[in-house]
Parts: structure tokens; C-alpha cells; sequence
């Protein structure tokens, strides 16, 4: 069956940088674009990255933007989030997620890891 596992989740100061990574099976990972998300505590699931199915454009939720870098290795079936100058505000459940195709609404998404805790300590 399909599975997304996420890893790399922790606890970070402010200003400092983590590096999640998801890793997929179960199915044709080149064949899916990939995004990741998050969630707030009392918040709804956002938006944060998403990458094409070669890996060849990027899209990103603009307060991240300069910060975070999402990238894949179709290899290795693996996501990547890079994540430089983290702030407070970046504390969240991060969940890896895929698609037929780039997009921000959580609704295209068919596949949907179980997700990893990022907490940035001011």
C-alpha cells in the first residue's frame, strides 16, 4: 500500500535550520507531484512547498519564500524540505503529501504522510 514517512521533525532554535525529508512507496513516486503542509496547533492544514514531478519548478507560501527550499530525489522515491531561519511561527505538525499534479489546495492531494513535529523555541 501506499506510505509516506516524514522524518527530520525537532526542536530548533529560532534562527536555526531543519531539514525534513519524506520518503514514499506503495507508488510510482516520479509520476506524482509532491507538496508539504502543516499545521498549527488551533489552526487549519496550510500550505507551505510544492515541486513538479521532475523537479523543475517550485512553488511556495510567501512567507516562506528565501527560507524554505523543497527539492526531490526520484531515486531515491525521497521529498525534501529545507528549512534556514526558522522562526516561532514555523512551529507545526509538517506533513508530506502527493498529486497528480502542483498545487496549494490540500483537497488535490491523494496521498498523505502521517507527519513530523517542527518546534522552533524563541
Amino acid at each position: 500500500q501506499v506510505q509516506l514517512v516524514e522524518s527530520g521533525g525537532g526542536l530548533v532554535q529560532a534562527g536555526g535550520s531543519l531539514r525534513l525529508s519524506c520518503t514514499a512507496s506503495g507508488y510510482t513516486f516520479s509520476s506524482y507531484a509532491m507538496g508539504w503542509f502543516r499545521q498549527a496547533p488551533g489552526k487549519e492544514r496550510d500550505f507551505v512547498a510544492t515541486i513538479t514531478r521532475t523537479g523543475d519548478r517550485t512553488y511556495y507560501k510567501d512567507s516562506v519564500k528565501g527560507r524554505f527550499t523543497i527539492s526531490r530525489d526520484n531515486a531515491k522515491s525521497t521529498v525534501y524540505l529545507q528549512m534556514n531561519s526558522l522562526k516561532a511561527e514555523d512551529t507545526a505538525v509538517y506533513y508530506c503529501a502527493a498529486a497528480r499534479f502542483p498545487a496549494a489546495a490540500g483537497r488535490t492531494y491523494d496521498y498523505w504522510g502521517q507527519g513530523t513535529q517542527v518546534t522552533v523555541s524563541s
